[in-house]
Formats: structure tokens, sequence, C-alpha cells
């Protein structure tokens, strides 16, 4: 109950909805230059915006998708949000997007309207396509069709099939500044103040400090690094605070937030293996957590 009256505070909209770009300029200027130049020098079909989440990967892609399909017939989104199974029910737990989406796009295609308008179809994002959606994403990049743009959003470049990223402009955007956070902070939280050090902890991401706001996370840390810089902390203090993080797999960046402050580099592998090992093996998370915490009170 506690989280939702938290998120109840804070306003951030989608990037559908989000007409309130910050940062990016280079790439947004590389495209708009392309855009105009296109009768001359056709424009790449394909434009992949690689970086970090939280960073307004999307939110760029969709201001770029308004202002090139004709209506909203020749707007086709690929995302978790219209992800289906092979009945064509919304998939609501699901964590990849299916092949039956991108098929289900790709027919919509086929039977959209012949008007000369431009088509655009954005994917938010290609990581989260099985190995099916993937080949078949490939198959229609293969011979794009004809005045469609293709806008392809994703978080680590490493993770995209290099026949996908090969037939792509691949546009890697920057971590945002602190002047840049500061100011999505202003707009989205208005009311609510945001440390230097909180700035910092976002290594660059707004999606990090909406999602730390949401669920109390910023809390959680400032207590976890009170807690192992002080002596007299039990381990019935840090296994609540174990068992505060263990509530949501988004809060697990905070340990890794940790070492990092701590300058714990050496452990640095140590934890990541044993955050994925919590999914992977099925591991209690708190028990998992509270085990990480130590080794991180011992190093200290």
């Amino acid at each position: 109950m506690a989280t939702k009256k938290k998120e109840s505070l804070f306003n951030f909209p989608k990037p559908i909805d989000n007409d309130f770009l910050v940062g990016h300029q280079e790439t947004l200027n590389s495209f708009l230059e392309a855009w105009k130049a296109k009768d001359d020098y056709p424009i790449h079909p394909v434009w992949m915006l690689c970086g970090q989440k939280g960073i307004g990967k999307a939110t760029l892609a969709y201001k770029i998708a308004k202002m090139v399909y004709g209506n909203i017939g020749d707007f086709f989104i690929v995302d978790m949000d219209r992800n289906i199974d092979k009945s064509g029910a919304i998939k609501s737990d699901g964590k990849e997007i299916s092949v039956y989406t991108v098929r289900n796009m790709i027919e919509r295609m086929q039977m959209s309207s012949m008007s000369g308008n431009w088509r655009v179809v954005l994917i938010d994002s290609v990581d989260e396509l099985t190995t099916a959606a993937s080949n078949a994403m490939l198959k229609l990049l293969e011979e794009p069709p004809a005045k469609t743009l293709f806008l392809l959003v994703t978080h680590q470049l490493s993770r995209i099939l290099p026949t996908i990223r090969s037939r792509a402009r691949v546009e890697k955007l920057h971590p945002l500044t602190l002047s840049e956070l500061r100011e999505l902070c202003n707009k989205f939280m208005p009311d609510t103040e945001i440390s230097a050090d909180a700035l910092k902890l976002a290594n660059g991401s707004f999606g990090k400090i909406a999602s730390l706001k949401t669920s109390g996370g910023d809390e959680i840390y400032e207590n976890l690094l009170a807690a192992l810089q002080n002596k007299h902390a039990t381990s019935g203090d840090l296994m609540l605070i174990a068992d505060k993080i263990a509530t949501s797999p988004a809060l697990y960046d905070i340990l890794l937030d940790v070492v990092a402050h701590f300058n714990l580099a050496d452990l640095y592998p140590q934890v990541t293996k044993t955050l994925d090992e919590i999914t992977e093996l099925n591991l209690k998370p708190d028990v998992a957590i509270f085990n990480i915490i130590q080794s991180i009170r011992k190093c200290l």
C-alpha cells in the first residue's frame, strides 16, 4: 500500500504521451536534416536509438514518429503494452515480445491504406523481442517497404542480432547531464526535493530517478548506506533493509549503487552474479540480498 501512495504523488507520462524531450538534440537534428533532404538523398529506412534505460530514447522515437506518419493508420507500435499471444489476446504478464505481436504488425501494415503517406514502425524495445520475433523483423528489414520508417529502441546493442544492426543506422544516445536531469525533475516532480546525490545516483537516467521516487528506493539507499557505516547496526537492522529491497527486482540495482559508492569494484562481479541467480536459480530474494549486504559490510 505504501508504494501505491508514493506513485500517486507523481505523474510520469508514457513516451507516446510525452512531448517534453530533454537532451538528444544532436540525434534529432541529424534526423531532421536527413528528412528534409530525403527527396534528393533517400533517408535511411531503419534508425536504431541505442542507450541506457530511462534517458528518453522512446520519447525521442515518438517525437520523430509524429513528424513522419500521415495518419493514425500509418503508425505501427510493437511494445509490451501491445504484446499478444497466439490467440491474439494481450499478454499482461509477458516478459518478452512474442512473434505473434510482430506478425500482427506486419499483417496490419500489408492491409494499411496506400494513401502515399509515410508509415512508421516503432519497436520499444528490440531487446525484448523473442528470437522468433527478431527473425520475423529481420525478414521485414531485408527488403523494407517503400516510404516506411523503422524506429528501433534498444537498451543493449550487444543483445541485438548483428544482422539487424547491420541494416540500421545506429544512433548512440548519451546519458543525461545533471542539468538535464534537474530540468526533468522540475517538470515532472516540481514539489519534490531532489538532492545532488540523488541526481548522481541516477547515472544519467531520469527513468531511474522516477523509479527510485515511486518505489521509495532513494530512502532505502540512504538507509542502507547509514546502516553499513553504523558500527552498532545489527544483523536484524540489515535484514529489514534486505526485506524492503527484495520486494521488487527494480530495487536490486541499489546494491550495485552501494558497491560503487564504497568503491568496491572487486565485489561487483559477485553481486551481479548473485542478483542474476535470484531469478535464474529461484533463490530466496531476501536471503540472497542479505548475504550481499553482509559481503559489502565485511569489505568496509
